[in-house]
């Protein structure tokens, strides 16, 4: 595999950054009442009452289609090792805790034995507080070294909020301590002035993977006194790193271990990981290390109910006369309004930008005609704002000046937020376990709460909510990485090399994958071996050769092009489809039109405008089959799994007129096609598969695009990546497989293992797309079933009967899955189309990166979206927004 992604120079620009949904583990855990919940003060009204009161407008009832209710648990105390300075446990005490949960104490233990652990709870069970407990007693303990700093300790957030936010709970707690324990924020925020102070004085310094990447580890020498002294290396909110960024991530920590052990340390690894399937796995793969786990959550909950909530039908029709449902964005909006004015303090995440600032203008509006005073208590939140407008709004929340928020997973990572009555969820988040995690920002002082997944019309969330055992008896997903991508893996042998020259006895910390890669790197003069070890050939910065986000090149700055003034940030991946020229382009409640985008200076020049309509990108997708690694019969035809390489060009943008979703027209756009190598699984059918299926040519390339639609809205209950992680192409006749053959691939170059899982469960996966196509009440397809919003050839054709009669045959041919045979979980991207046969195939046109939005709804832009300034600081929203095509 030649490396010919890797730029021969420096990127000077900031990498794309952008997290996936979680939640934030409470440090100050109120554990000191009793072992039961909290009782709810009088003032507050229970959980079941708030959800009557939003139900009891006319047909609001109907569209409840499930009410989970959770009971209350009671917790489970123990006592803090005896090893814990007792000056650190009287602080604890001092913040009203009088005893740790039985979790907290095993972790402490563990942490003090020197083994590395992974803690794995529920959301407000107290993880932070587990691992600060024994990290802040060995700091109490370095202080008293003759430097004054003999132990060091590292913490690593996905978020610059998230580090913020952890690090005002640190200094709280640790204020009976007085200088012994230095906490500081190391990010692309931090003054400059400020930073070699950390350097030299700081012994709890909180930073972010980004950071240590391109920050810290090149410059590792002028941190060689807190190398020196690291003791542990706090991982929060484990989880988040999956898919390509998370093994970008794992390889940036082995190469911290690298530099620890030349400066003669040896670290444990305490992370924090909401509740997942085995996260001792997840977390060896992400650290290289054997993590022992505690997952037995011994912390009290409140009550919770959880509402499955499905908008009704409308009398609109959308692309070929299909029924429209109401938008889940303006059921969320009326909810937040409804929540606002009783009083319940509620969140709002909604999984785009856009949808985030429309939800908060809409609510505001609603509320101006019942009480003007309650418009200045609703706000947005979201990555790609400036760092003050972020901070003042976190300081809004926490103080309870602001009633409702709506909010991307920007907000969800970074702050805690004590006193939550409700939490709206606006579309399925992609994964159970971020579901229960946004579900779970909600009664975070011990008190019920209650959590409203607002459906959106797609075929996932319609399935959803007509299934809830899918959500309420399924275990929460598998955190999938693969540190083995040679894509992955080959850049940061370039950077450990910079830092140190790579030697022989350095591979087996990197893997197996190192003896491929180095001789590549060597032949492409990245690396040059001298004697026994490989060494940086260049001038510019190992470090830059990758964004370990994923998205690839500079972000996008968007600037206001009467002023100059930077409104923020979009990323490069997600630029072709969110900043064209004529795109809309919404901040913080205002609406600008993109005039220009310059892909060559990165710039979108936008003036601020009021269109009465949204704009869709549309794309074109081909595909072409590399290599086949694995294929097995099903039935007459095959399912495979190999590498692919896929060209995509967005080509036009639709206008929607605001609120009905009525197509305007359509503006074709001359943008540069991206190509990228990855991995994929397909399926291909034979003519006596259709003639069985009673497939007529005439039909053939609308059932292949319709089964195509569906089962990519159905893989993130498979499959473990974010909806933007995942792309796919259907084809009548595809020139590799000389079969009508469907593709689904990893947006991610060298892939991110999420379509091996799909290869891995097709069978499941296919089924309940299946199930989803056919239970659906429309006639001929629609939103809720086999149509896509972005599809580059308009939904056409789609045949939905088809596509049923085509899965039932392929199901009766598939192999039996293995008894205790893994699945995954993820969630899929843009869709691509089938034309007819004879007709070149022009796939359909949903990428991965772009956001697939109700033809009805107000569009939004890709979840992940923000980028660091100075040195490389973490965006705060969603994974990996766009799928990174090269050039």
């Amino acid at each position: 595999m030649a490396f010919n992604h890797l730029p021969a120079g420096v990127h000077d620009a900031l990498a794309p950054l952008s997290v996936t949904p979680v939640t934030h583990s409470v440090p100050m855990a109120k554990n000191h009442r009793s072992d039961q919940p909290q009782a709810r003060p009088a003032s507050r009204p229970s959980p079941g009452s708030v959800l009557d009161r939003l139900a009891s407008g006319p047909s609001r009832a109907a569209r409840i289609t499930h009410t989970e209710h959770l009971p209350p648990r009671a917790g489970r105390h123990a006592v803090w090792p005896d090893r814990i300075r007792s000056e650190v446990i009287a602080a604890v005490q001092a913040c009203g805790i009088e005893h740790p949960w039985a979790h907290q104490a095993l972790v402490a233990e563990h942490a003090l034995d020197g083994d590395s652990v992974v803690v794995a709870t529920g959301t407000a069970s107290g993880k932070s507080l587990a691992y600060l407990v024994p990290v802040l007693s060995t700091l109490l303990d370095g202080s008293e070294a003759p430097n004054g700093r003999g132990a060091t300790a590292l913490y690593l957030a996905p978020t610059k909020a998230l580090a913020a936010d952890q690090c005002r709970s640190v200094k709280e707690l640790s204020q009976p301590l007085g200088a012994s324990v230095r906490p500081a924020v190391y990010d692309g925020d931090t003054p400059f002035e400020e930073r070699e102070w950390i350097r030299q004085y700081g012994n709890y310094v909180l930073t972010n993977p980004d950071m240590l990447h391109r920050g810290i580890l090149p410059s590792h020498p002028r941190w060689s006194s807190f190398l020196k002294s690291l003791r542990y290396v706090v991982i929060d909110e484990c989880h988040t790193y999956r898919g390509v960024f998370g093994s970008h991530v794992a390889q940036v920590l082995r190469r911290l271990r690298r530099l620890c052990a030349r400066y003669g340390s040896s670290p444990v690894f305490l992370l924090a990981s909401a509740t997942a399937a085995e996260p001792a796995v997840a977390a060896r793969r992400l650290t290289g290390l054997p993590v022992v786990e505690v997952a037995d959550d011994a912390s009290p909950r409140g009550e919770l109910v959880f509402a499955l909530w499905e908008p009704p039908l409308t009398e609109l029709q959308g692309e070929k006369g299909a029924p429209v449902r109401r938008t889940a964005t303006a059921e969320t909006a009326d909810l937040l309004t409804d929540l606002t004015v009783q009083g319940v303090r509620s969140v709002a995440f909604v999984r785009s930008r856009r949808g985030a600032e429309l939800i908060s203008v809409i609510a505001q509006e609603k509320l101006a005609a019942v009480d003007r005073s309650l418009v200045r208590r609703v706000a947005a939140y979201r990555g790609g704002y400036l760092p003050e407008e972020r901070r003042a709004l976190e300081r809004a929340l926490h103080s309870g000046e602001l009633l409702g928020l709506a909010a991307t997973t920007a907000l969800e990572l970074g702050v805690d937020v004590s006193g939550l009555d409700a939490v709206v969820i606006s579309g399925y988040p992609g994964t159970r376990a971020s579901l229960w995690q946004q579900a779970g920002r909600a009664g975070r002082s011990g008190q019920g709460a209650l959590a409203v997944l607002v459906a959106r019309d797609d075929p996932l969330d319609t399935f959803l909510v007509h299934h809830p055992e899918a959500l309420f008896d399924q275990p929460v997903e598998s955190t999938v990485l693969d540190p083995d991508n040679p894509y992955v893996l080959a850049p940061h042998l370039c950077a450990a090399a910079a830092e140190l020259p790579l030697t022989e006895e350095d591979l087996d910390l990197f893997g197996p994958a190192c003896a491929d890669v180095l001789p590549q790197l060597e032949a492409a003069k990245l690396l040059r071996r001298r004697t026994k070890a490989w060494h940086w050939t260049r001038r510019e910065r190992a470090a830059d050769l990758t964004d370990i986000r994923g998205a690839g090149g500079r972000p996008v700055q968007v600037v206001e092009s009467g002023t100059g003034r930077l409104l923020g940030t979009v990323d490069a991946g997600a630029a072709h489809s969110t900043v064209h020229e004529g795109a809309v382009h919404l901040h913080q409640g205002r609406t600008y039109l993109v005039r220009s985008l310059d892909l060559e200076d990165s710039v979108a020049l936008v003036e601020q405008a009021d269109p009465p309509y949204s704009t869709v990108a549309r794309d074109t997708t081909a595909i072409s089959v590399l290599e086949t690694d694995t294929e097995i019969p099903w039935g007459s035809g095959r399912l495979c799994f190999g590498s692919v390489e896929v060209t995509n060009q967005v080509v036009s943008y639709l206008r929607r007129r605001l609120i009905t979703g009525e197509v305007l027209g359509e503006t074709k756009l001359d943008l540069p096609p991206r190509t990228l190598r990855t991995r994929a699984v397909w399926w291909t059918v034979t003519d006596d598969q259709l003639d069985e299926a009673r497939i007529i040519p005439e039909i053939l390339g609308g059932a292949l695009h319709a089964a195509e639609h569906a089962s990519i809205g159905m893989l993130p209950l498979f499959a473990t990546c974010d909806r933007w992680d995942i792309g796919g192409v259907s084809v009548p006749l595809h020139p590799d497989t000389l079969l009508p053959t469907v593709f689904v691939y990893d947006g991610h170059p060298g892939g991110a293992g999420f379509a091996e899982r799909a290869f891995h469960t097709a069978r499941a996966w296919l089924a309940a797309t299946r199930e989803a196509i056919a239970s659906c009440e429309c006639e001929a397809g629609c939103p809720s079933c086999i149509q896509s919003p972005k599809c580059g050839n308009g939904n056409d054709p789609l045949h939905k009967r088809g596509a049923v009669r085509l899965l039932t045959v392929l199901l009766r041919g598939a192999p039996e899955e293995k008894p205790g045979q893994e699945s995954s979980e993820q969630e899929p991207g843009r869709e691509p189309s089938a034309e007819m046969p004879g007709q070149e195939p022009v796939p359909s046109t949903e990428r991965p990166g772009q956001e697939p939005v109700p033809s009805t709804e107000r569009p939004g832009q890709g979840p992940s979206e923000e980028r660091p300034a100075q040195e490389q600081e973490p965006s705060e929203e969603g994974p990996d927004p766009a799928a990174p095509l090269s050039p």
